[in-house]
């Protein structure tokens, strides 16, 4: 038997009308005998076509408020039937079940209807029974069947009946089978998601794929899977590579702990800022940003937590730099960045961010909460005899932010609302704070009077030494060791003020 099929006849069931018209249009101009149920039925009769309704066969009408239209033997048995056995051919004739070459279907909204905030009642409305069986019953059968199981999907099937003037082949129906069961699992997956309490159950699927030039290195593949145009309008430059999207994410998780603060300017290079600060102005704050460490922002990630000016566009256009965020431009200062022409330009929507990250482990996945706690003044417990000062406070909290942000083990200093310089990724705390106390100095900063940020307790009073012959006279530390008294007391031999804030912020 041939693979190649002539669509004779089609049940048409759909939420979405968009698109359909010239689908509907084109079956009858090939002759299709067309079926329908309540909505879609009243749609064909519109545009003056003739459609059976799906009551014709079943001999039964639609009963529960629409909720049961087309389960029936002969509705399903016209899907299901494998045309090349004779067992199925004589009972379709037996019991008068017409033939369906084509199932065209559109679920009923619940992803929209659970994120527009509706009732609980409305919501379980929105949970399609007969559609997602009628698809699922088109997909096994894709021998046979052609089934089209969403409006994304009617573009497509017009182009191919069109150009095969009606007639479809193993492989056409075997990739709308394939795309059915994404619509499905998709689904599914959905109304799970919705009803599941179950923490220790994961679910999750991601409809809009993308394909990455490569991923981290030119050999590896690489895919994002999310919804980037909800977080961003892209202005201009080139696609987003996979390192540079990463460095995006880290740079908006970073920016985020700034977000009420006044202007404030980052530069990231590896997920790590490499320079921050807070000024009056934004000009300001990208210019001492970028004093930080001119030489690792080349070719860096920038961020601002408010509109972008002419003034600092011009300073920008100075830089090679990858990517550069805002919440907003001027027009002048898009015109000047768009000098670069690779250079990427993107505006920072208001989305909110998943409440869990997930990233592969071993032969699965870890799955965690997002930390979602920033230190905070009401956070700080003073455990020194000397406390810190009105300004060291704001320095305190300003560096841990920076160092929540930043590859563990970690140091970061700070002074007058300035990233001074951090030791990250290191294996040792003491080898942070060495890389942070050589790296300042290598730039030609005065560590006197700065205070420190570190993302985990310290287990011996080496690290606070050390601070306090860099110059360093605030610390802010989680606390926790059963040791911190050697460092509390090593703080008040020496003066140096130190608070605990009971949260520690490792990030691997």
């Amino acid at each position: 038997m041939s693979t190649t099929k002539k669509i004779q006849s089609a049940l048409i069931s759909v939420f979405s009308k968009d698109g359909l018209e010239p689908i509907v249009r084109k079956l009858h101009e090939q002759n299709v005998t067309l079926y329908s149920t309540g909505g879609t039925e009243d749609f064909i009769k519109n545009l003056g076509i003739p459609v059976v309704p799906v009551e014709d066969i079943t001999s039964f009408p639609e009963i529960l408020g629409g909720r049961v239209k087309t389960l029936h033997p002969k509705i399903f048995g016209g899907i299901l039937n494998r045309q090349d056995n004779e067992s199925d051919v004589q009972q379709m004739k037996e019991f008068d079940i017409p033939q369906i070459d084509l199932v065209i279907v559109d679920l009923y909204p619940f992803e929209k209807t659970v994120a527009s905030g509706a009732s609980e009642q409305d919501i379980i409305e929105k949970i399609d029974i007969g559609g997602i069986s009628l698809i699922r019953a088109g997909a096994k059968n894709f021998k046979d069947t052609v089934i089209v199981a969403s409006v994304n999907e009617y573009s497509l099937l017009l182009d191919l009946i069109t150009e095969q003037d009606g007639a479809t082949t193993l492989e056409n129906r075997r990739l709308f089978a394939t795309k059915a069961f994404h619509v499905s699992s998709h689904y599914d997956g959905a109304i799970f998601n919705y009803f599941n309490t179950d923490e220790t159950i994961y679910k999750e699927s991601i409809a809009n794929g993308q394909v990455l030039r490569y991923g981290e290195n030119p050999h590896q593949k690489g895919f994002f899977f999310g919804d980037f145009d909800a977080m961003f309008n892209k202005l201009h430059g080139k696609e987003l590579s996979y390192n540079n999207l990463l460095d995006v994410d880290a740079a908006v998780n970073l920016i985020a702990e700034f977000k009420t603060d006044g202007p404030t300017f980052a530069i990231l290079k590896h997920n790590n800022a490499c320079g921050l600060a807070s000024r009056k102005t934004i000009s300001e704050a990208y210019l001492a940003a970028l004093a930080c460490d001119p030489t690792s922002a080349f070719g860096g990630v920038l961020i601002s937590n408010t509109k972008i000016d002419l003034e600092t566009a011009q300073e920008i256009n100075k830089l090679f730099c990858e990517v550069v965020i805002a919440p907003a431009y001027d027009d002048e200062a898009v015109t000047v960045l768009q000098e670069k022409k690779n250079r990427i330009i993107l505006v920072q929507n208001e989305v909110e961010l998943p409440s869990r990250q997930v990233r592969t482990c071993l032969n699965g996945l870890l799955i965690q909460d997002r930390n979602n706690i920033t230190d905070n003044k009401e956070h700080l417990k003073t455990v020194t005899i000397t406390e810190p000062t009105a300004q060291e406070i704001e320095d305190l909290i300003f560096a841990s932010k920076i160092c929540k942000n930043t590859k563990s083990n970690t140091i970061v200093f700070a002074k007058n609302g300035t990233l001074i310089s951090s030791g990250t990724g290191q294996t040792s705390r003491v080898d942070a704070l060495i890389q942070a106390v050589d790296k300042a100095k290598a730039f030609g900063f005065d560590l006197n009077g700065a205070s420190m940020a570190s993302d985990a307790f310290f287990p011996f009073p080496d690290c606070v030494e050390l601070a306090k012959k860099a110059g360093i006279t605030a610390v802010i530390q989680p606390g926790g060791s059963i040791k911190d008294e050697l460092s509390i007391n090593y703080c008040n031999e020496n003066n140096l003020a130190m608070v605990f804030t009971g949260t520690r912020h490792f990030k691997h």
